[in-house]
């Protein structure tokens, strides 16, 4: 596969930051790409610099083998982008809002079939009329979703799309990006919805502190916790004793009599966690194992790595 998007040695600086220190890496055509990090890790600049709302300092960024600042009028055609915040005019329809944007990329009546499969899928169709600001904050995700599609594009970024929608809309959301994907877009998320990026991604990059802290398949990721830690999830009778500092070193919440341990090279076994909990004086009523997911590896990446 040949790449959609190329980050090569990117570098960019805001007054007392270095926001992205040397990124690089390369997003294949027809993956379902996952940008992960915390908040402040640089995520939301590097989509700004590959949809060339902002320049890098250094490095080089293109979509489709179109420099985002050399050939920007390609790069841009070849990229929709799917903004975190619910930017809208209120001023338009939501019909005018997608004519308008496919306007901007010089496609008119020839584009209006596409604008009227676009609002189909989105179950936009009843709202065409509607004014923008008299959309809830669902239908006006949705609005976004179609207007970064409206001009066709082969390369699609979401940023943050299911954020505060409810659960019947992100299901819909994601059937819709699914087929997408399945229909050879590649696909590039940012969510903070780790199991949605457990769900959909076939490769994630990990961002931490303007470095790629890891990028390897969903596979390969979730293998770096097994065999290393284990979740364990313990019920226990009342009253719970005080803990000794090795179990309380592995503990990681409490509620009432639930207590959750992560066992790693502290406690290198069950065994040696129910030993120590025998010990203790506690009481076992239930005990449940689960092997770490992509959350915990993420958690494992980016906890300690404050600079």
């Amino acid at each position: 596969m040949s790449a959609a998007v190329t980050i090569a040695d990117v570098h960019k600086r805001f007054p007392g930051v270095h926001a992205l220190k040397g990124i690089s890496f390369a997003i294949q055509r027809g993956e379902f790409f996952g940008l992960l990090g915390p908040n402040g890790a640089g995520k939301s600049t590097l989509i700004n610099i590959i949809a060339g709302l902002t320049r890098c300092d250094s490095g080089r960024v293109s979509v489709l083998t179109h420099d985002v600042v050399q050939d920007y009028r390609q790069a841009r055609r070849c990229l929709g982008v799917v903004p975190q915040e619910l930017v809208f005019d209120p001023f338009f329809t939501v019909h005018e809002v997608l004519r308008i944007q496919s306007g901007y990329f010089g496609l008119r009546r020839e584009n209006a079939s596409w604008i009227k499969e676009l609002m189909d899928n989105l179950d936009l169709s009843d709202k065409a009329n509607t004014n923008m600001r008299a959309l809830s904050g669902g239908m006006k995700r949705r609005v976004l979703i179609a207007q970064a599609l409206a001009h066709k594009p082969e390369v699609v970024v979401l940023d943050e799309p299911t954020a505060g929608v409810d659960v019947a809309l992100r299901k819909s959301l994601w059937a819709f990006i699914r087929r997408l994907h399945e229909e050879g877009h590649t696909i590039v998320l940012t969510t903070h919805y780790l199991e949605e990026a457990e769900l959909l991604c076939d490769r994630i990059a990990i961002l931490n502190h303007g470095n790629v802290v890891a990028l390897d398949t969903k596979q390969a990721l979730l293998q770096r916790g097994i065999g290393k830690t284990v979740n364990v999830w313990i019920t226990a009778d009342e009253p719970v004793p005080a803990l000794s500092a090795e179990l309380q070193a592995v503990l990681r919440a409490q509620d009432g009599t639930r207590l959750e341990f992560r066992l790693d090279n502290k406690l290198n076994s069950i065994g040696d966690l129910l030993e120590g909990l025998r010990t203790a004086g506690l009481v076992i009523t239930d005990l449940h194992t689960e092997e770490p997911d992509l959350e915990d590896v993420f958690l494992d990446l980016t906890r300690g790595r404050e600079e």
